[in-house]
């Protein structure tokens, strides 16, 4: 059997798709060849679970028209799947599946995608908003998978924890301390952000606190500048950054918090990162609705605001004020990860 797994575009999304493509293989073992449909940047996070066999790169958004839908489209109609499981709520992943000639089609219902679907999953009913890892292993029992743990999980390569620990070394010399990675970043717009203020300061008390900790201000591509600026404004030796950073690939970041022994983090891939490490995690969550992100709720402690604004779901701030991010304060954030960092046996980078 050849199953087709249409990834979500977003890395905390395809985070949250890790359960059922655990489940996935764990049922079929290897009677069944798992082709991920992804965009580039999710092949190497999923890199080192050895769920997929096969990789179709797929990214109607990206600047490489070789991944675009089309190309997409003749490459999967060239190895034509059995069943393509579609993930996305979204038309164009549905009409994926059905232009590439998967015999069976398996999704959820919305979006003017029932016609393209062979299989529609009712999702459940007796929550308002079912969470991401929840609404994907739904799909599994439509081709006989019975639903399996929701625990997200990524593993690390050799080489890619080999990379990651040399920079640690480099970045703090001499010391083995605690990891804490700061995340701010969010592609999804500025509204996500708590700012470089506030983490400088976040970064400043904990380095006061924990004299030994290690503290990394983790970034993405475009946000260099504010993790450099952080950096500025703790103006500790217990506290570096990315931002200088070449190149800043997905496997670093997992080799990163697969170390790590608390996060702290906006509501952005990098929590859903540190959750597939099982890293304990404060989570900073403004415009978002909370149940769309809760990939680990036991080991994540979630600090919002309820304002009547809030959650918008927008990238940027409609009203200006910022307050569903703004009014979280410093201290609480410091008190909530305090709280989390314990000794963990067992784990790389245990505290």
């Amino acid at each position: 059997m050849h199953i087709a797994v249409i990834l979500p575009r977003w890395v905390g999304d395809a985070v949250m798709a890790t359960p059922l493509l655990r489940t996935l293989r764990g049922h079929f073992g290897g009677r069944a060849r798992i082709t991920g449909v992804m965009r580039p940047a999710i092949v190497e996070l999923l890199t080192g679970t050895g769920w997929i066999d096969d990789e179709l790169l797929y990214d109607r958004h990206g600047d490489d028209p070789r991944n675009h839908f089309w190309q997409a489209v003749r490459r999967l109609r060239r190895d034509r799947p059995d069943v393509a499981l579609v993930l996305p709520n979204s038309l164009s992943a549905a009409s994926l599946a059905a232009f590439g000639g998967a015999r069976r089609r398996v999704g959820h219902a919305g979006r003017w995608r029932k016609a393209l679907l062979t299989d529609v999953v009712v999702p459940r009913r007796d929550e308002p908003l079912v969470p991401p890892p929840v609404a994907f292993m739904e799909l599994g029992p439509a081709i006989g998978v019975p639903p399996g743990s929701l625990d997200v999980e990524l593993a690390v390569t050799p080489e890619q924890l080999a990379r990651g620990d040399a920079l640690l070394a480099a970045l703090f010399p001499g010391r083995s301390g605690p990891l804490i990675v700061l995340n701010d970043n969010s592609s999804n717009g500025t509204a996500r952000a708590w700012g470089v203020d506030k983490h400088g300061q976040l970064a400043r008390l904990i380095a006061d606190r924990m004299p030994d900790a290690r503290v990394l201000v983790h970034c993405g591509p475009a946000d260099r500048e504010s993790a450099r600026e952080i950096v500025a404004r703790a103006d500790s030796p217990a506290v570096r950054g990315l931002g200088e950073l070449a190149e800043l690939p997905l496997g670093l970041s997992k080799a990163i918090y697969a170390r790590a022994s608390a996060a702290v983090s906006s509501d952005s891939g990098p929590r859903h990162i540190a959750a597939g490490f099982r890293v304990p995690t404060v989570a900073l969550v403004g415009p978002t609705d909370v149940r769309l992100g809760r990939s680990d709720p036991a080991r994540c402690i979630e600090i919002r605001r309820e304002l009547a604004c809030s959650p918008c779901g927008r990238g940027r701030c409609p009203l200006g004020h910022h307050d569903c991010m703004r009014l979280i304060d410093v201290e609480e954030v410091a008190a909530a990860l305090f709280g989390i960092l314990e000794p963990r046996p067992g784990r790389p980078g245990a505290a």
